[in-house]
């Protein structure tokens, strides 16, 4: 073929040639998109797996430090169980000693009366203080509201006795969950709860009464005879409890119908404030022991139930704060000192700011001299300014 023929069939040619190659194109391209697909679906499943290996790494790792919590609670509550089976062994053989083999039932009733017929004997008589404290309220020095948290009613409170920043919020009269913060400014957040760790209680509460004090918590046992269950905060276990020896409880105060014991603290220690079909019209104290929760002293006071609001102790003297029915301003209207150095008409009429409705709770918080209080859902901090009993 000349060539002369081979330049006529050039343009012949060439668009089939253009056309093999844009084919060409065309199938690399589909290739080149069908492995960039499969890359990004092996690495979405590389992602994948590695976030669920992560996932189950984590719930493994919690589970088994869950596990070593439990483990270690077990043991604990076993080493508290030994101690109260010890103790018990020891009580009933005392009393096999005293009277030989009586039922069960007849040995409970047998302490307890003991146990009331003992704190009877030391009953109104003057009280040996633990400490030098002298102090009692001269005013209300400054007032703080932190915020409005849950119900109406209820109690938040610090450790009494120890140095932790921890806040606890019994919210409502009747539950069995606790609320956890670690500091105040947790607390202080619009969503508190958030923040919060929780405490389920082997018991439910009843009541705005219970307390903090030295890392154990004492609260009052909702269901059956009144109960002060003192309950360890660090391991979550129940360490004693106590029916508290009063036949034929009534609340405390005239208008808080949901307590029936108040559990307070001040320089002194601890104390129990009630009420009993005996002595209908007044309110009672007695002294506890923290370690053991038997009552050491017990003393009728002048201050009456009706219109009692609240009530607090301060330097081994109880205040208890009143109101009216329709809520006005809460007042210091009754002082009762276990000790006899202040005379009730001595004592300062304490005033609290006109806020919300009416208290229907008040914790002393003897470390920082201030009243952690509920005013009607709102949570609210009186500082005191203090005096000495003999200046008032």
């Amino acid at each position: 073929m000349g060539p002369w023929r081979c330049l006529l069939l050039l343009p012949l040619l060439a668009p089939a040639v253009g056309a093999q190659q844009q084919q060409f194109m065309e199938y690399v391209e589909r290739r080149l998109s069908l492995l960039e697909e499969r890359i990004s679906q092996w690495h979405d499943q590389s992602s994948r797996y590695s976030t669920e290996l992560r996932d189950f790494k984590n719930q493994v790792v919690g589970m088994l430090e869950m596990a070593e919590k439990e483990r270690e609670a077990m043991r604990a509550e076993a080493e508290s169980a030994a101690v109260r089976v010890d103790r018990l062994e020891r009580e009933v053989d005392y009393l096999e000693t005293q009277n030989p083999a009586p039922p069960c039932v007849e040995v409970d009733e047998t302490l307890m009366d003991k146990q009331v017929a003992t704190a009877k004997q030391r009953k109104n008589e003057k009280y040996d203080k633990l400490t030098d404290c002298s102090d009692t309220i001269a005013s209300i020095r400054a007032m703080k509201i932190l915020k409005r948290f849950g119900s109406s009613s209820g109690l938040w409170t610090k450790d009494a006795a120890g140095n932790s920043d921890k806040i606890y919020v019994f919210d409502g009269t009747a539950n069995d969950t606790v609320y956890v913060f670690p500091r105040m400014r947790e607390f202080t957040l619009f969503s508190a709860s958030r923040k919060a760790a929780r405490i389920k209680l082997p018991y439910p509460w009843v009541g705005t009464g219970h307390l903090v004090y030295d890392g154990h918590l004492y609260y009052i046992r909702q269901q059956g005879p009144f109960q002060v269950i003192k309950f360890n905060l660090a391991n979550k276990t129940v360490v004693d409890s106590s029916v508290f020896p009063a036949e034929e409880q009534i609340p405390v105060f005239g208008l808080s119908p949901f307590t029936y014991i108040e559990v307070a603290a001040d320089e002194e220690g601890l104390w129990a404030i009630y009420a009993t079909k005996e002595d209908e019209k007044n309110i009672c104290l007695a002294k506890l022991d923290p370690n053991s929760l038997d009552i050491e002293q017990m003393w009728d006071t002048p201050c009456p139930r009706e219109n009692a609001e609240a009530a607090f102790v301060v330097c081994g003297a109880l205040h208890v704060v009143y109101n009216t029915r329709l809520p006005s301003r809460s007042r210091v209207q009754c002082v009762f000192d276990v000790s006899g150095t202040l005379a009730p008409e001595d004592a300062s009429l304490v005033y609290f700011p006109k806020r919300y409705g009416s208290h229907s709770s008040m914790k002393y918080n003897p470390r920082e001299r201030q009243l952690y209080a509920w005013d009607d859902g709102y949570q609210i901090n009186y500082r005191m300014e203090m005096k000495k009993k003999l200046e008032v």
